[in-house]
């Protein structure tokens, strides 16, 4: 699970969070998962080249209720 460090009260915290992520070389696949992300209204964005992830708390919750929670 990714996670990152934020500091409170002075202090480093680990924050863990959960996120989804979809890698494919093909253009059209990907196309495909972003319509397919957008019709249920799921926010997502490009990380990069190949890869598109779903990183909004509410867009995760979405994806875990219509898929099933990640293990």
């Amino acid at each position: 699970m990714p996670w990152t460090t934020k500091i409170v009260a002075g202090e480093r915290k680990r924050y863990d969070y959960p996120r989804w992520q979809f890698t494919n070389h093909s253009a059209d696949i990907r196309e495909l998962c972003c319509w397919a992300l957008d019709l249920v209204g799921i926010p997502w964005r490009q990380s990069n080249t190949y890869v598109i992830s779903v990183s909004t708390r509410a867009g995760v919750a979405r994806l875990d209720e219509l898929i099933g929670a990640k293990c």
